[in-house]
């Protein structure tokens, strides 16, 4: 009797023509997107059969060997989550709206600085997100519901950015408009063009800022410079939304990746802090990070965590927990804390060495051009200064996936890949 219900079920579009017609036109506009440039370069790269072939494109740390990396901190603190979900002390229910309050302490405190004023004070309120991606989101949505007559819905973005920035803060409603950031004739920082342009942006509009490690160039602010750029921020009275993912992963310091947050926050600034354990914890299918918003007061900082809860509730409900119990468990160990700045440090010395040995060996091949932007740079990536036609050349000839943009995830690179990848520069310099 089922089945043939089933079947009676399954054949009865055929035997009617409209119902069909109007079934096979639902669908019908719906174009197919093109390929996100970054995820589709792993794509190109995983279908590649060279044994020569190298991802640069993905934006995460490998090995010596190539291989991904899970920190031994964080193997430790798994295995003592598996103990105390076995001892019942944690347990797989939902989280709370804005995440675990030990977590907030903590990430705080990574941040601003153990015994910070604004932190024991509670005047900053904080809520887990979806990694930075998701941290940046609920921000943009809780400046357009609530913040919009501050704010001018307008937000000014470094001209180059990571490239889901704008797409997020276009899709919350925010007008985005770009500052100049990347001088390629130097390939440095153009620091006249980003203070002329915020010398032009709405007062109250927002600026996003990347902490430390600029996603794509590795071009930071010089402390000078920082202080430039808060002189200005003050004066036209602009909102900062700082992006923090490299915090220890870009100088192997946690406290020197945190100088210009900490210097914001010391003039008196309220902001919005985005913050992201992906790299510098290796978690990055975890998607754990935190939404802080700085306010003057506790009370002002309890009623914006009230509002920030509506905006997540219809958004995700909650975040999930896994990642946040091993952050909890890393940040708040004095000796897992101090293991991981040990393992910080390592990371970040591999990249330094990687950019040491490409710019060597690119200086004494004689390739053409300057190449010392690649040790001026900072963090996981160098904005190469490569045309799009030599990265398409890299991409077809020599099977090095890269951006077209010239950015190269410098944790892609080894001692056992650097003179291929030096040789297949030189040649795309030379010809394309």
């Amino acid at each position: 009797m089922g089945g043939r219900v089933c079947k009676q079920v399954c054949q009865r579009p055929s035997d009617s023509g409209d119902a069909l017609d109007v079934k096979a036109k639902l669908f019908e506009d719906i174009k197919e997107a093109p390929i996100d440039p970054i995820l589709g370069t792993t794509q190109l790269y995983n279908a590649d059969t060279s044994p020569q072939k190298i991802n640069l494109g993905v934006g995460a740390y490998r090995t010596e060997d190539g291989k991904p990396f899970v920190l031994k901190v964080v193997q430790d603190a798994e295995k003592d989550l598996l103990a105390d979900m076995i001892n019942s002390k944690v347990n797989k229910e939902y989280s709370t709206i804005d995440g675990p309050a030990d977590l907030k302490k903590t990430t705080q405190e990574l941040l601003f600085g153990a015994g910070c004023e604004a932190v024991t004070s509670g005047r900053i309120a904080s809520v887990q997100a979806l990694s930075g991606t998701g941290a940046l989101r609920v921000a943009a949505e809780f400046v357009m519901t609530h913040m919009a007559a501050h704010t001018k819905k307008e937000i000014w973005v470094s001209d180059p950015t990571w490239g889901n920035h704008n797409t997020i803060f276009e899709h919350a409603g925010l007008t985005v408009k770009s500052y100049p950031y990347w001088a390629p004739a130097t390939k440095s920082l153009n620091i006249d063009g980003m203070l002329k342009a915020l010398e032009s942006a709405s007062p109250g509009a927002l600026v996003l800022l990347h902490a430390c490690a600029h996603n794509p160039t590795g071009v930071d602010p010089t402390e000078a410079q920082w202080e430039e750029i808060v002189e200005v921020m003050t004066r036209r009275k602009l909102t900062p939304l700082m992006d923090s993912a490299y915090q220890g992963y870009a100088s192997g310091s946690l406290e020197k990746d945190a100088y210009s947050i900490r210097l914001f926050l010391s003039r008196g600034f309220e902001f919005f802090m985005c913050q992201s354990f992906a790299k510098n914890l290796g978690l990055y299918g975890e998607r754990i990070g935190m939404l802080h918003v700085i306010c003057s007061t506790a009370p002002q900082a309890k009623a914006v965590l009230s509002q920030l809860k509506l905006v997540i509730r219809p958004m995700y409900s909650s975040p999930p927990k896994h990642g946040a119990e091993l952050v909890i468990k890393i940040l708040g160990s004095p000796a897992r804390y101090a293991q991981w700045k040990v393992e910080l440090e390592e990371m970040a010395n591999r990249i330094l060495e990687v950019r040491s040995m490409l710019r060597k060996g690119l200086e004494t091949k004689g390739t053409p051009g300057t190449w010392n932007h690649i040790t001026d740079q900072i963090g996981m990536f160098s904005f190469t200064g490569l045309t799009k036609a030599q990265c398409e050349r890299l991409i077809d000839k020599h099977h090095i996936y890269l951006l077209k943009s010239g950015r190269i995830s410098l944790a892609g690179l080894n001692k056992g890949n650097i003179p291929y990848m030096v040789d297949c520069i030189d040649e795309v310099v030379r010809n394309a």
